[in-house]
């Protein structure tokens, strides 16, 4: 009896081990991601400009955009007030002559190749 319980709790043990693996994207798309970036996002304005200055540990690369995928390697997307992406490769995006009032800005990190982090950001401000 006392054999049959540690089998038990070795299968037990094996179990809860699994395969599952945190570094694998879910429903098997293949996408590895072995670190997720970190991402901090703060906004400058003055007048009717507002400078956005990104940090991350993320490598930005402009000679790699749109190249296949390296991880820990990438870009940044913005939209701002839900507009066109723009695909930023510096860590300072600058958006002139806005209009007075209330924008939204979202900032995302993606690889090379344009896949996700699902690491991202959205900031409310006000142009006065």
């Amino acid at each position: 009896m006392k054999r049959m319980s540690l089998l038990l709790l070795g299968c037990l043990l094996l179990t809860a081990c699994g395969s599952a693996n945190p570094a694998v994207s879910p429903a098997g798309s293949g996408q590895e991601h072995h670190h997720k970036p970190s991402l901090d996002v703060k906004l400058d304005i003055s007048g009717r400009q507002v400078t956005v200055r990104v940090t991350t540990d993320m490598t930005i690369s402009a000679k790699h955009y749109g190249e296949a995928r390296k991880d820990g390697e990438g870009h940044i997307h913005m939209y701002l007030d839900n507009g066109e992406k723009i695909g930023v490769t510096q860590e300072e995006q600058v958006f002139k002559d806005l209009v007075p009032g209330p924008h939204v800005l979202k900032v995302s990190l993606h690889n090379n190749d344009h896949t996700p982090y699902d690491v991202n950001k959205t900031i409310n401000f006000d142009i006065k």
